[in-house]
């Protein structure tokens, strides 16, 4: 129990050092977001994501939009994922995961769908605290954190369905070509 609890508190520790070096406020944090529902489907987006959709096959826009699709489908942003093998594991490991548990035939449909696409996996364990995203957009290189929220008091079913999907910049270079440097 004791190994736990401090698991958690370096975590929380590493995220809050994370956020000071970076100095962003909870604004901040909203940069690149979308509204997803239960079947990553998206809901909602700011226009800081349409940027990183430069290239990617119209029929993959059309909605109902499912953003792991969209990441994962060689005509999406696949081609341009860096760490590909990393992030499909990282993907298909959540989505497995929320289908098994939820008993959820859909996001199982998904699941073995997204999991016959070309990419390859990253056999290897996860080193640190998050699996990065990181994208080519022309000549850079931009490195994405990714957090998932969800409104676990909801008391609206609707609300209750929906995770708010938003990537963080993981390094300088990044918040610079986003032009969010403090």
């Amino acid at each position: 129990m004791t190994s736990a609890l401090a698991v958690e508190a370096s975590v929380g520790d590493l995220l809050r050092q994370w956020r000071q070096r970076r100095r962003l406020s909870q604004l901040d944090l909203a940069g690149e977001a979308g509204v997803v529902d239960r079947a990553w489907h998206l809901v909602a987006a700011n226009g800081a994501l349409s940027g990183l959709l430069d290239g990617v096959a119209p029929h993959l826009l059309e909605p109902p939009v499912n953003v792991l699709r969209l990441s994962l489908h060689p005509d999406g942003l696949a081609p341009r994922i860096l760490n590909l093998p990393q992030w499909r594991r990282h993907v298909l490991h959540r989505l497995g995961r929320e289908a098994h548990l939820a008993g959820d035939l859909g996001l199982a449909a998904l699941h073995r769908e997204l999991l016959a696409l070309p990419g390859g996996m990253d056999r290897t364990p996860p080193n640190g605290i998050a699996v990065p995203l990181r994208l080519r957009a022309g000549e850079e290189v931009l490195s994405f954190l990714g957090t998932v929220t969800t409104f676990g008091t909801a008391v609206d079913l609707t609300a209750a369905e929906l995770s708010i999907e938003a990537f963080l910049p993981a390094d300088e270079a990044t918040a610079a070509a986003l032009g969010r440097t403090g």
